[in-house]
């Protein structure tokens, strides 16, 4: 591990997080040396970072060590995770078996964000490696970020900010915004952040539905929230709102196809990942005016080459991957992994655990306190 930015040895603090792990130490009853490495992808020597206040001064204050990384190598140098026993983790680092496999000394990886895809759970989970994430603290800020997209788009704000910058008011008769009462909001993946913009749309007036992999989710019911096939989603939909996991049965999930189910009328809507989507079969849709517009706030690749022609077009409302970036988003997100390397330096379970069948593995054992 590179030079921590404040070294420090002492008695791991207890959480309140949860039981002791197997094998583990009650909190403060042993002096454990715990290093955390935080990715260089997102932040600066000095803990700083593109998100805001990340609050790493409570790992200081719980007498655990950290630093960030001297680089943004994907994936990290093995050298880099030697006495490292934590990453947090900001962005889409790659951490397979060919890293966490030798990386002897990690016990946890704690994802700021949702979204895994680039962490390989059954090797994590053999290498003893606990993964969480922050489900809990990105539903709002991410569901809110599916709204501004919506009314953007049902408004033709862009357009009208165009014309307002260029003095054409004469041409505003040509932008009259789409209704919202009464318009069919299909939410692609729906969870715990589709759940959250169904309450936002509620107030609206917009009738909403969902689809996923299983098919049922505990607050459909509740929010009068019907769960369809994804084609029949697709057809039904005035806007079709993307929150999946990217997974291999995922990407590519709005092909060329998908597209074609959608009414001519309907926005697309990508708040998940950008490889959800085949770009180039959009593109060809929205040139082609086979749907209405589309909102992207993620993309495949990411940042868009210069000549991408998605920025030529008037339809078309662009994010660069942080929509949710708001102070909350940042406070809450933070405070969540965070939690997650307290606990697991004090010898207790975290919340958010992506792969729990770790804890009953010998290599998470022999990792104990």
């Amino acid at each position: 591990m590179s030079t921590a930015t404040n070294e420090l040895t002492t008695t791991a603090a207890a959480t309140g997080a949860g039981a002791p792990a197997p094998g583990a130490t009650r909190a403060g009853t042993a002096r454990l040396k715990f290093n955390v490495a935080v990715t260089a992808d997102a932040a600066r020597p000095d803990g700083s970072s593109i998100h805001g206040d990340l609050g790493l001064q409570r790992l200081s204050e719980n007498g655990i060590a950290w630093s960030v990384l001297p680089s943004y190598t994907d994936p990290v140098p093995l050298a880099d995770l030697a006495g490292v026993q934590a990453v947090l983790s900001l962005g889409h680092i790659a951490f397979d078996s060919r890293t966490v496999d030798h990386a002897p000394d990690l016990r946890l990886i704690a994802r700021f964000g949702a979204g895994y895809e680039t962490i390989d759970l059954d090797a994590c989970t053999r290498a003893g490696v606990v993964v969480t994430n922050t489900p809990d603290a990105i539903r709002r800020p991410l569901a809110v970020a599916g709204l501004t997209l919506l009314l953007a788009l049902s408004h033709k704000l862009l357009a009208k900010d165009r014309l307002t910058r260029t003095s054409d008011w004469g041409q505003r008769e040509h932008y009259r915004g789409a209704p919202l009462v009464g318009q069919t909001v299909g939410i692609v993946g729906f969870g715990s952040v589709g759940a959250e913009l169904a309450r936002l749309l509620a107030p609206l007036g917009m009738k909403v539905v969902g689809n996923n992999r299983s098919g049922r989710h505990v607050e459909a019911a509740e929010l009068g929230v019907e769960l369809l096939g994804l084609n029949e989603l697709l057809e039904r939909s005035d806007y079709v709102v993307l929150c999946a996991a990217l997974t291999p049965a995922t990407e590519k999930l709005i092909d060329a196809a998908a597209l074609a189910r959608m009414k001519p009328s309907a926005y697309l809507i990508n708040i998940g990942r950008g490889k959800l989507v085949d770009t180039d079969a959009l593109r060809e849709a929205l040139r082609d005016g086979r749907i209405a517009g589309a909102g992207l706030d993620v993309f495949e690749p990411e940042p868009l080459l210069p000549d991408d022609e998605l920025l030529t077009l008037d339809n078309v409302v662009l994010s660069p991957h942080s929509l949710c970036w708001t102070e909350d988003f940042t406070r809450d997100v933070a405070a969540s992994a965070i939690a997650s390397v307290l606990a697991v330096a004090a010898g207790e379970r975290p919340a958010n655990v992506l792969n729990p069948e770790v804890f009953a593995t010998e290599a998470f054992a022999a990792k104990g306190a």
